[in-house]
C-alpha cells in the first residue's frame, strides 16, 4: 500500500512573535507530533518551537522545498506578516487538526 504524500511547508513558533521554525514535510500530522514531543533534535528542540502557526499545501515536494527555501530567506517582518494574514491571533492550528491544546 502506497503512503499518501501531502507536501506541506509549515511554520512552528515558540510563542507569539517568538522564535520561528520553517520546515517542509510530506506528513504534517507526524511532523507536528515530533515538534510537540521534542523528538526533533537541534534547533526545534532547543527553541521549543511547538505551536503550528501557519502551513501551506503544495502539489509536489519539489514545489514545497522551493517555497521553504524562499521563506527562510525572507526577513522577519515578512514572515510575521505571512502568519498574521491567516492567523492574526497566533492560534495553535494543530488543535484544528485534532491535537490536544498545549499547556
Amino acid at each position: 500500500m502506497k503512503r499518501e504524500i501531502s507536501p506541506m511547508v509549515y511554520i512552528m513558533a515558540s510563542a507569539r512573535n517568538g522564535t520561528l521554525y520553517i520546515g517542509v514535510t510530506s506528513n504534517l500530522m507526524q511532523r507536528v507530533a515530533q515538534h510537540r514531543t521534542g523528538t526533533l533534535r537541534g534547533f526545534s528542540a532547543k527553541y521549543r518551537t511547538k505551536t503550528l502557526v501557519w502551513f501551506e499545501p503544495h502539489a509536489t515536494m519539489e514545489n514545497a522545498i522551493i517555497r521553504e527555501k524562499r521563506l527562510k530567506k525572507w526577513n522577519r517582518a515578512w514572515k510575521l506578516r505571512l502568519i498574521e494574514e491567516t492567523n492574526a491571533d497566533w492560534r495553535d492550528l494543530a488543535v484544528d487538526l485534532g491535537f490536544e491544546p498545549l499547556r
